[in-house]
């Protein structure tokens, strides 16, 4: 018997969680609760600096992970989000996963009312009640993972957030996986530099998958930037997008590891 994955793990926690929630509150409840607020628009905001000449940066919120623990003891979400959004940020994500991340479903609303940026909620998306889940709680984007959905979990989920006014990235790790993805023709294309199985990070992910992406759809390549090299080397192969987490979250003040790295 195989060992199962990190990923593996992930989801299978997931599933129970989901389950939970469920008996809680009812889809039907979540569908006649709606958002607060109307989604604030992710992509519309990506592409708003790239037509200004800017890096497009999507700046994470992240206390932890299973691959190295506590990132950040010091993590008051609200002054996280500020620090982000006076130093030039384009959007947040930030992770909600509780059981491995240590995360909370409550960051979401503490962004939004701290900041005027849009919010993605980061996490492992398994069932459309997440999907409801995520509008409910003021995601204004929503994560979808090729490598834990087939391609009808993956095509419906986001039909389904496009119909409620939310946004979509769409994560791919390989070619395989790319190549399932783009018959949505989406917006936004993730490329994560991390092996979500081994959590292994190679930056040369992006930089061979990135060709095969249409020019119509945004690439964000994420993980494993760290240093000044890493966004001119991604620069040069016409990446224009950054997700960045434990780089900004290991520094005193996120915002200005922003600063050093982009602007």
């Amino acid at each position: 018997m195989s060992v199962p994955t990190i990923l593996e793990n992930i989801v299978a926690e997931k599933r129970t969680h989901v389950a939970m929630r469920k008996k809680q509150q009812s889809i039907l409840h979540l569908q006649e609760i709606g958002p607060t607020a109307p989604p604030r628009g992710f992509v519309r905001a990506l592409v708003d600096d790239l037509a200004k000449g800017r890096p497009a940066v999507i700046a994470e919120i992240k206390k932890a992970s299973p691959s190295k623990g506590l990132i950040r003891a010091d993590f008051s979400v609200p002054e996280i989000a500020k620090s982000y959004e006076k130093f030039g940020a384009t959007c947040i994500s930030c992770l909600t996963d509780e059981a491995f991340f240590q995360g909370r479903d409550s960051y979401l609303s503490d962004i939004k009312a701290a900041v005027a940026l849009p919010v993605l909620r980061k996490d492992f998306i398994i069932d459309e009640y997440q999907v409801h889940e995520s509008l409910v709680l003021g995601a204004d984007c929503i994560l979808l993972i090729a490598a834990i959905l087939d391609s009808t979990q993956m095509s419906d989920y986001y039909q389904l957030a496009q119909e409620l006014g939310l946004d979509v990235l769409i994560e791919v790790h390989d070619a395989v996986e790319l190549e399932q993805v783009l018959e949505l023709s989406p917006e936004l294309v993730g490329i994560n530099n991390r092996n979500l199985h081994t959590f292994q990070v190679s930056l040369d992910t992006t930089l061979e998958l990135i060709n095969r992406v249409p020019e119509n759809a945004l690439v964000v390549t994420e993980s494993g930037i760290r240093e000044r090299a890493d966004v001119v080397k991604m620069q040069r192969h016409q990446v224009r997008c950054f997700l960045v987490g434990e780089a900004f979250m290991r520094f005193d003040e996120p915002g200005e590891k922003l600063v050093e790295l982009f602007l």
